[in-house]
């Protein structure tokens, strides 16, 4: 594996073949680390295994050195990719604060990583496809076409087995006590109404012992069935058991040619148990003005973000999101830029949203480590691919949580404004926990 700083060339070499179907499954669980997934809405699933190269950075600057490498890596490129969807890429993401998290369970992850797969797996609307890559000085097509047939042949023989039944949970341990939080919130609602702050997320970590072993791989084949419309992505360093996996309903931001996708995701009420009381849920988070005073913050702030580098933006209309457990405001928000910009320019200019930080940002930042008793680590960061032409697509990593061996650490957060009452947003909090809580207990007590 070849680790690549700032300035440094290395030649690439990416071949691609189209292949059969082999089971999603039984590729991630036959893949050797790290392991890299990505699949979202109306974009390829990929799975990774290994690395070819690997690139890091630490600091404010973070941003700007990984776009620096990559820019680098890929400049070396002798590439046949075959199709469009299978084109090299490099996977990873970022630590939600400038400095690291230096605590258990973010050891193992920096400010910034990210992968560029040594074999890859593609899963998009015109087959399926292997890619194998390889970085270095003595990278040659011949080796990489070798390692190709090699895999095809392995990936031909590979079939599902039975899905292991979810792990069971022995004990749970919170880091944030009620007490502690109900002054918490209280005490940044007061900064609110005195001016201080117009909003701030606070999150809680839920430390999760479990009964047997995890099964990563069943995990995020659940996951996407129940969360068909979210990002699911894991994440992993190339030593030891880590893992970051979650199904995150946030898109933080796509770009494609000159053309923007993203959204303001905030506000949030819970599933009814019948259609009629989901519709009375729905309606009533559409007349909420404490959601709508909060998301409006939200969409407002992404506007005036992107604007600086956009020729136009344009909001949609606000309106409700289903998903299994919740459902959220959504308003999409599209623009056209001014001239080409690297995605990793608008993940900067993003990140962090009023969704997952406030505003004013540094206060709200420097208000989330005074009250936060645990390290958001990756936690609400940016997740997701940069590809050669410096396009990509970025999610918000909620919905996720960290496993280790038999311990999982999960993260949820709410919107704290001006009316938010302690114990509903604690309410709401437990309630994020459910899309991972739900695929770690035992398959008796699972919830529909």
């Amino acid at each position: 594996m070849e680790q690549l700083g700032t300035g440094e060339v290395e030649r690439l070499v990416s071949r691609t073949v189209r292949i059969g179907d082999p089971p999603f499954r039984a590729v991630l669980e036959t893949a050797t680390r790290p392991r890299t997934v990505w699949s979202a809405p109306g974009d390829a699933t990929v799975v990774g295994s290994g690395a070819a190269a690997t690139i890091t950075a630490n600091g404010p600057e973070r941003f700007a050195r990984v776009r620096e490498a990559a820019e680098a890596l890929f400049e070396t490129g002798d590439v046949h990719a075959g199709t469009e969807a299978a084109r090299p890429r490099l996977f990873g993401g970022f630590a939600f604060h400038d400095e690291g998290a230096e605590r258990s369970p973010w050891e193992a992850f920096p400010d910034a990583r990210f992968v560029f797969p040594r074999v890859q797996v593609t899963y998009a609307d015109n087959g399926t496809w292997l890619t194998v890559n390889a970085v270095g000085p003595d990278a040659t097509a011949e080796a990489v076409e070798t390692r190709l047939e090699a895999e095809r042949e392995r990936l031909r023989d590979l079939t599902d087995g039975p899905m292991a039944p979810r792990p069971g949970i022995r004990e749970r341990t919170r880091t944030t006590a009620l007490d502690d939080w109900r002054e918490g919130v209280e005490a940044a609602v007061s900064r609110i109404r005195a001016g201080d702050l117009r909003k701030v997320v606070l999150a809680q970590a839920l430390e999760v012992d479990l009964a047997t072993s995890l099964s990563v791989s069943d995990t995020l084949v659940r996951l996407g069935e129940k969360y068909p419309d979210c990002h699911r992505f894991l994440v992993e360093p190339p030593d030891g058991e880590a893992s970051f996996f979650g199904a995150t309903p946030e898109r933080l931001v796509s770009v494609r040619g000159r053309t923007v996708e993203t959204g303001a995701l905030a506000g949030t009420t819970g599933r009814g148990e019948t259609p009629t009381e989901d519709e009375w849920l729905a309606r009533e988070l559409m007349g909420s003005e404490k959601n709508i005073h909060e998301h409006d913050l939200v969409a407002e702030t992404i506007r005036d973000q992107l604007a600086p580098f956009a020729a136009s933006v344009a909001m949609g209309e606000r309106q409700v999101r289903r998903l299994a457990t919740v459902q959220h405001l959504w308003t999409p928000i599209t623009a056209e830029l001014e001239r080409n910009y690297h995605v990793l320019d608008l993940v900067e200019a993003l990140h962090p949203t009023p969704a997952v930080g406030g505003l004013p940002p540094a206060d709200a930042l420097q208000t989330i480590r005074e009250t936060e008793p645990f390290d958001r680590g990756w936690y609400a960061a940016p997740v997701g691919w940069i590809d050669a032409a410096g396009y990509g697509s970025f999610a918000v990593a909620l919905r996720s949580a960290v496993a280790s061996g038999r311990t999982v650490t999960l993260f949820a957060g709410v919107g704290i404004v001006a009316d938010s009452d302690p114990d509903r947003e604690w309410d709401e909090v437990q309630l994020k926990y459910r899309p991972i809580l739900d695929e770690l207990e035992a398959d008796a007590t699972v919830r529909s």
